[in-house]
């Protein structure tokens, strides 16, 4: 067989790169597979992509003069589409975004705590009775002081010490028992005064400082903490308050102080804390306790305008619903025990037997929740009062009367306890102490 020079070419052998290695290349190549020279392409070869390109463009041009305005037209409506699609999404993430933001971030703290500390401190007063030495402040610049009433109870003889030293005597506007709180006023004008703001925007875990006189004599200290917990319905002293629940530190002294936020309002009256030890001996830390001042803002209102609390009033006896009670389907709230002739109450319709459950709104799960959601309430004002009757809602409209002076809490044996009938809201059931007059 006759072979080809020209078919193959034979490639020099080429050692491996490493000395030792045994293997070399004994590849023979095809010259088919050698890179070619790229030469210039003959004539013919060379015209036939441009003729092609030539004729592509003639008949784009022919016919795009006829479904250009109809392409147009399409891609209008498809832009026109797209853009209210993309607005419509727009306006739902925004929405989204603002709603969010409000139920879900925590507002931004305003101040630092030296920031806190140096604008209030002078408000922060020493207040001295006969009962010994507790705290309070100031919140009018004409001589307004908030205290606790268990630091001047009925003493007439009390001083307040400002944060510049001076004492001054204080004459107790009026006070109520029940909220452990009282007014006092000093004279003078252009008093350093604290704001007071919303306990009911705290959330747990916001940064709150308490400014106080622990001990009686480390006047204007700083403590710092967190809220720990809200509505913390505490028995101080035979009183049940509900409280704002703080790790901040809290001692003898700082009684009747000003719990702040961090944008330097009040947010709590401190009030109570736990100390000693517990039933297995642990030591009791970081446990205090404020009265929250949306709880008392009303309170304070009329101390200041008329001496003492005059408060929306419904005219009832009322008391817990056991949770036994409530084992037989009885709702949680206040129980009517007794009705008081004359009062709005009893001209609304509202019966022995029935039990509240929401007023003005706001649920109502017992005694304390009562209280609390009437100082919400002016007297004069109407509202919606939900009761459960009979194994049934019922809906009510009281006008509120004003609550007299003269009522004060009492206490009544508790009643006995029968297995009580699910259908009629007149049984006896075993209910906690009841408070007269509630309002």
């Amino acid at each position: 067989m006759e072979v080809n020079e020209n078919e193959y070419t034979t490639v020099p052998e080429k050692k491996s790169p490493y000395a030792d290695s045994p293997y070399e290349s004994a590849y023979i190549a095809p010259e088919t597979e050698k890179p070619q020279k790229c030469s210039p392409a003959s004539k013919s070869r060379r015209g036939r992509p441009v003729l092609a390109v030539l004729l592509i463009v003639v008949c784009c041009a022919a016919t795009g003069f006829g479904v250009s305005k109809a392409w147009q037209n399409k891609f209008s409506r498809m832009e026109t589409a797209m853009n209210e699609k993309f607005d419509a999404l727009e306006q739902l993430y925004g929405e989204s975004k603002n709603e969010n933001t409000s139920q879900q971030l925590p507002e931004q703290n305003a101040q630092t705590l030296g920031q806190v500390y140096a604008q209030n401190v002078k408000a922060v007063v020493v207040v001295t009775s006969d009962y010994g030495q507790g705290s309070g402040f100031l919140i009018s610049a004409d001589g307004y002081v908030v205290t606790n009433y268990h630091v001047v109870e009925q003493d007439k003889q009390v001083e307040v010490t400002l944060h510049s030293g001076e004492t001054m005597a204080a004459e107790v506007v009026g006070h109520e028992s029940g909220n452990d709180i009282a007014l006092l006023k000093v004279d003078g004008e252009n008093l350093p005064f604290a704001t007071i703001g919303s306990s009911d925007k705290l959330a747990v875990g916001d940064q709150v400082a308490a400014i106080g006189n622990p001990l009686g004599e480390l006047t204007a200290s700083l403590t710092v903490g967190y809220i720990s917990a809200k509505d913390r319905v505490m028995d101080t002293d035979g009183n049940v308050i509900n409280m704002l629940q703080t790790d901040a530190a809290i001692n003898a002294g700082n009684s009747g102080g000003p719990l702040f936020n961090m944008n330097g309002e009040v947010v709590g009256i401190i009030t109570a804390k736990y100390s000693g030890s517990s039933d297995s001996g642990a030591s009791i830390e970081g446990l205090g306790f404020a009265i929250p001042t949306d709880d008392v803002v009303g309170i304070l209102s009329d101390l200041k305008e008329f001496g003492y609390v005059t408060g929306a009033y419904l005219g009832v006896y009322v008391r817990d619903v056991s949770e036994s009670a409530q084992s037989y389907g009885l709702p949680a709230g206040a129980y009517i025990e007794d009705v008081i002739d004359g009062y709005c109450a009893k001209k609304a319709g509202i019966r022995k037997g029935d039990i509240v459950v929401n007023l003005g709104g706001y649920d109502v799960d017992s005694v304390t929740t009562l209280t609390r959601v009437l100082r919400r309430f002016e007297a004069g004002q109407s509202v919606s009062v939900m009761v459960y009757r009979n194994g049934k809602q019922e809906y009510l409209n009281v006008t509120l009367d004003e609550k007299p002076v003269q009522e004060e809490s009492s206490t009544e044996e508790t009643l006995p306890a029968p297995t009580p009938n699910q259908g009629s809201g007149n049984g006896w059931f075993d209910f906690f102490a009841p408070f007269f007059g509630i309002g």
